[in-house]
């Protein structure tokens, strides 16, 4: 069988520009919440990734239609008139999950399958559901769906979040923007993604203040006073974030237009404290190296504390540093799985629990690796720029979920990428 593969070969420099697009994680919730519009919403600035691909064929079984130009995206909610969201979708992908909040919202119950996606961790949905309890949803599994009513309609409530879950959040922020009464949520995520979602809502006609807090207050409105908008989504900072340590993996000067340094804070408090100088703009970084990368300890937690989404584009850092490094993740547990990968490649990386000790080597060796998830595949790929020979990284399609154009985007700032089709082992 045949199995497309990308190839990345030894790269002395990368330097040059790289506009970054929307965020996948932001557009993704930010289609969801389309259906709480009940018409053509516009979007703009969203990314060509095979995850938009999905959601857009999730609200198509929902009877929504999504049409694409380029960037911009019209969402049509007014013909949805299902509320099951099929298994043979939402396995494929965990984001799907987000659509159980504006259904309920809506229709006042809601069919969806439990997720699936990346293996990085249990992610479990518990917190979504609580959330949601405290609005008077009901739940139950049925052979595998989830089950959402409101015997007594949507209510406000007082919600206090176990830990600051994105997906929680954004669950019961969409759900209570048309509950009856006040709702406030506690412990609450403060990602952008989560600020970018409120503004689009507010801008659809619902009342949220303190997106970016840890305290949300939600004022419900009733469904039929919310309609279509137009909006625009925010840059992705992850994607940003890889870029940038590609230019200091290679030296640079890289810079990355279409995101808020803001949204990149503590990376970039880490990427000063290896040796990298960065300057900042509005909406630009620009990021080079000319001295070693020296070793640094990190941990990740939810923003705006250092992203999880980020743990192995920096473990890659730390692998090439001069000192040992120590990175705990907080996050997911099966996040350390690029670990065994970048090893093959010569790397010193010992694991324990939620631990990993990465003592710096001189180099790395060009290898055949395979894509765990994500974030993991798109640092394998800049790993092969800086490995001595050749690395075929296969797995790939876990990067085109989060990633648009990456080889095209890398051989712009010159490096030696390609994709390929090879014949599978």
């Amino acid at each position: 069988m045949a199995e497309e593969v990308i190839i990345a070969r030894e790269t002395p420099r990368i330097s040059g520009v790289v506009n970054i697009s929307g965020a996948k994680n932001s557009a993704l919730k930010l289609m969801c919440a389309s259906i709480l519009g009940q018409g053509k919403t516009v979007l703009h600035n969203v990314p060509n990734i095979s995850d938009i691909e999905l959601m857009g064929e999730v609200l198509e079984a929902l009877g929504a239609t999504v049409q694409r130009d380029g960037h911009d995206m019209i969402v049509d909610t007014g013909t949805v008139n299902k509320y099951d969201a099929p298994y043979e979708l939402v396995s494929r992908m965990r984001a799907s999950i987000s659509s159980l909040g504006p259904l309920v919202g809506r229709f006042g119950r809601a069919h969806v399958a439990m997720p699936g996606g990346c293996q990085i961790g249990a992610r479990q949905i518990d917190m979504h559901l609580v959330g949601l309890q405290q609005l008077g949803v009901s739940f139950e599994m049925d052979h595998g769906y989830l089950v959402a009513t409101t015997p007594n309609g949507l209510h406000g409530g007082s919600i206090v979040l176990e830990f600051p879950s994105v997906g929680a959040t954004e669950n019961t922020m969409m759900a209570s923007v048309v509950a009856k009464g006040s709702t406030t949520i506690d412990n609450a995520a403060c990602e952008p993604e989560i600020e970018d979602l409120a503004n689009m809502l507010n801008a659809m006609g619902a009342h949220v203040e303190g997106a970016g807090t840890s305290s949300i207050r939600i004022e419900g409105v009733a469904l039929e006073d919310m309609h279509p908008c137009e909006h625009t989504t925010v840059g992705d900072r992850i994607e940003a974030g890889t870029y940038l340590v590609g230019g200091a993996l290679l030296g640079g000067p890289i810079t990355v237009l279409g995101i808020k340094p803001a949204y990149l804070r503590m990376a970039l408090v880490k990427l000063r404290a290896m040796g990298c100088e960065i300057e900042t703009g509005d909406n630009l970084i620009t990021l080079r190296r000319t001295g070693p990368l020296q070793a640094v300890d990190i941990q990740t937690l939810p923003h705006p504390g250092f992203p999880t989404d980020l743990q192995a584009q920096f473990m890659l850092l730390c692998a090439l540093a001069e000192g040992n490094s120590v990175i705990t993740e907080n996050v997911f547990e099966n996040r350390f799985m690029f670990a065994a990968e970048i090893a093959r490649m010569g790397a010193d990386i010992t694991i324990d629990d939620h631990h990993a000790l990465v003592r710096g080597v001189k180099r790395l060796q060009g290898a055949p690796v395979v894509s765990t998830d994500l974030r993991a595949g798109a640092a394998l790929v800049l790993a092969g720029l800086a490995a001595e020979g050749e690395t075929v990284v296969r797995k790939i399609a876990h990067i085109d979920r989060g990633y648009e154009d990456y080889v095209g985007k890398l051989s712009g700032v010159g490096a030696n990428v390609e994709r390929r089709v090879v014949e599978s082992v």
